[in-house]
């Protein structure tokens, strides 16, 4: 009860600060899915830009792409999720609810309806379906990509003869992946539509065990370098019957969600499997030819498959925090400020003598360093409590000692300590204080 509290408290953060909205919330939503507003934009754009850069900007050995959602059909049959994404279903005869059998006990009562009457399970396929092209019928069914990955294997000869990569190399997207999921729920963690930060790394076959425990601890070590708390992260390897069928080995990047430990990343050892099924199934060769050993190979694969949504919500539900400060409750993000939205929030005591045109100045001076914003709206302190719930990591307020020295009060948002910076000094006290 307590762990839904604190999910309940957050969804409602994020829609009172412009982080997250239902989508299509004036016609009522749409289950599972949702917008991201102002600030959630920036939260999830600030993601995304650490992780590219990290995994291919930062790196010789990585390239990076963006394929199309929409794939000839083939592609799918050729990586096996025609005949094997399925998840097993059961319905409720007596409601109509649909669930996973494989995360209920069918001896018990629907949670839905309570009565216990269920269907024998069946496999329900989990891509979704639509047509391509004027017609409707079977010949133009054509499946939104469940995986970013398979539009990189299918471009892996492309990608590694324009960029001129040899092996070891990885070729990495972000991109939206789309899962006709049976259920849905914990906000953001798991919906229909969803992006996806991947990277392929393709290896020679005898290497791949060095390259996942490399991949492994550098994915780990991303995570608390976004400011995570390191016990609640961990990585944990599959068990025989948990991997893919095409996986000979996979570890999970976990996180200690308010209702439970869940996956954030999955590192796996695909092998062979995927150049291999497109090389039969195409009749292209997708190998790289060994100069060394005078033969082709087809690589082996180390996938990173993160998701970007997740790593919002893992961010989030990490940085929120309640506190009593002289007899109130605060609430405070506490996001890094490598992530947050908006870095500082600039504030005039009071909106005369001059104060809202300095602030408005010190703005633009610092906008093109850091996320600034101007804010002169309610008393000091009100303001203070909606960046603080926002994550603002500095807040510099304008009082009339600025009108004397040229200096400002500078607040930092966890410890709300404060201290005088002259205004000329601000962009390096700033950059001393983020970096």
């Amino acid at each position: 009860m307590v762990e839904n509290k604190v999910m309940d408290k957050l969804v409602s953060l994020c829609k009172r600060r412009g982080f997250i909205f239902q989508s299509s919330d004036i016609y009522g939503g749409l289950e599972s899915t949702y917008d991201y507003g102002p600030l959630g934009a920036e939260l999830k754009n600030n993601i995304k830009q650490l992780w590219w850069q990290d995994m291919v900007t930062s790196r010789p050995d990585v390239v990076g792409m963006d394929a199309s959602i929409l794939m000839n059909p083939k592609v799918w049959e050729a990586s096996g999720h025609l005949s094997e994404f399925h998840d097993p279903m059961v319905d409720c005869k007596n409601c109509k609810a649909r669930f996973r059998s494989d995360q209920m006990d069918l001896d018990n009562n629907c949670p839905n309806c309570g009565v216990q009457d269920w269907t024998e399970a069946r496999q329900f396929n989990l891509m979704l379906k639509t047509h391509y092209g004027p017609s409707e019928d079977s010949s133009s069914v054509i499946y939104l990509r469940p995986e970013t990955a398979q539009g990189i294997f299918v471009n892996f000869a492309n990608a590694q003869s324009t960029a001129r990569m040899k092996l070891p190399f990885g070729i990495a997207q972000i991109g939206k992946a789309f899962r006709n999921e049976i259920t849905t729920g914990n906000f953001l963690f798991r919906s229909r539509e969803f992006e996806q930060m991947e990277m392929e790394f393709f290896v020679k076959p005898d290497e791949t065990g060095e390259w996942l425990d490399y991949w492994t601890d550098a994915r780990m070590s991303w995570y608390k370098g976004l400011g995570i708390r390191e016990e609640r992260l961990k990585l944990r390897p599959h068990g025989d019957d948990e991997l893919a069928h095409y996986a000979a080995a996979c570890f999970d990047v976990e996180y200690q969600f308010p209702f439970g430990w869940s996956e954030l990343e999955g590192i796996a050892d695909r092998g062979t499997f995927d150049l291999d099924q497109h090389t039969e199934h195409s009749g292209k060769k997708l190998t790289w030819f060994d100069s060394k050993d005078n033969k082709h190979i087809t690589p082996a694969v180390v996938e990173a498959s993160a998701g970007v949504d997740r790593t919002v919500l893992t961010i989030l539900v990490d940085a929120y925090h309640e506190e009593e400060v002289k007899g109130e409750n605060r609430v405070v993000l506490r996001l890094s400020p490598k992530v947050a939205p908006t870095t500082v929030a600039v504030f005039p005591l009071v909106n005369r003598d001059g104060m809202p045109e300095i602030g408005e100045k010190i703005v633009e001076s610092l906008r093109n360093n850091f996320a600034a914003f101007f804010d002169a709206g309610g008393s000091i302190g009100r303001r203070y409590r909606r960046q603080d719930e926002a994550g603002t990591p500095y807040g510099v307020t304008v009082d009339s000692d600025t009108l004397e020295d040229q200096t400002v009060t500078v607040r930092e948002r966890d410890n709300m300590v404060q201290e005088r910076v002259a205004i000329d000094q601000l962009p390096s006290y700033f950059r001393e204080k983020i970096r």
